[in-house]
């Protein structure tokens, strides 16, 4: 686990990069009541929605389950979900935000979360650059090599990232009230995981909402299917320290980034600044 305040090491070459400084800003401070979320203790299992509910999530028709938390499920697989208010921020940046992280330099991901955040490189490249690429399909069929720290220290993920219609998801709902835009992708690691980040207007900003259903793989056949057996579940501390490590701390300091770019957007946009 990360020491609070200790940030990944930067090179030479990455502390001349014009953004480098966002990397040294402090962490954006958590909200009260997410702490006391966190020092609650697990959602019941009944309040972790189920993965194969997640059109529900999509459409925001899933108030009968917890929307900030953690748990296990009844079936054994853990629930991370968090919802984050950012003023300022736009689906447009959201959707530059995913491809551009993940081509050049490291310090593009380091600066989502400093102390936790080492790296993040895409592949294939070549298709994230495509300017023939709309920028909200980007992600889709990509795949993303990262070193993060999610709670018990830093280790190799890789993020395989889908179209929402492999993922399972009904394409007709994005784009309308509740889902804006939104990437999905199934984690391999220590824990296997399949995660939804879908983002909409809110106020003068966007409501970010995210899902990590831990417990899911690809099969062979290419399904996502539960990957732990019956009568097995995922200790506690695994989704809390996903929920600690990683989803309360980078949302918060993503919104942080973000808001110096609201008057330059359209700037970003029009190029299509990706590299």
């Amino acid at each position: 686990m990360s020491t609070p305040g200790v940030k990944v090491g930067v090179s030479e070459e990455e502390k001349k990069l014009s953004y480098y400084k966002y990397y040294e800003q402090d962490l954006a401070p958590v909200p009260a009541e997410k702490i006391a979320i966190l020092q609650g203790g697990p959602i019941a299992p009944e309040k972790c929605i189920p993965f194969d509910e997640r059109n529900k999530f999509l459409k925001g028709e899933d108030d009968e389950y917890a929307n900030i938390g953690f748990g296990v499920a009844a079936d054994g697989t853990a629930l991370v979900c968090n919802t984050t208010y950012m003023p300022g921020v736009t689906g447009e940046m959201l959707d530059w935000w995913f491809p551009w992280h993940s081509v050049g330099s490291d310090l593009r991901y380091k600066i989502w979360d400093p102390e936790d955040h080492y790296f993040a490189r895409a592949y294939p490249a070549s298709y994230v650059v495509d300017p023939n690429v709309p920028m909200n399909q980007k992600t889709w069929g990509v795949d993303h090599y990262i070193m993060e720290d999610v709670g018990p220290g830093p280790e190799f993920l890789k993020l395989c990232f889908k179209r929402p219609a492999d993922f399972g998801y009904d394409e007709s709902i994005i784009g309308t009230e509740k889902c804006e835009s939104l990437v999905c992708a199934i984690g391999e690691s220590s824990c296997a995981a399949a995660m939804t980040h879908k983002w909409h207007p809110y106020k003068d900003g966007v409501l970010f909402e995210s899902r990590f259903w831990i417990g899911y793989h690809i099969d062979e056949e290419g399904n996502i299917v539960k990957a732990i057996p019956e009568g097995v579940s995922i200790p506690p501390f695994v989704p809390q320290g996903l929920f600690c490590n990683t989803t309360l701390k980078s949302l918060q300091t993503w919104q942080q980034f973000c808001q110096p770019y609201t008057a330059r957007r359209e700037r970003y946009l029009s190029k299509l600044h990706i590299v």
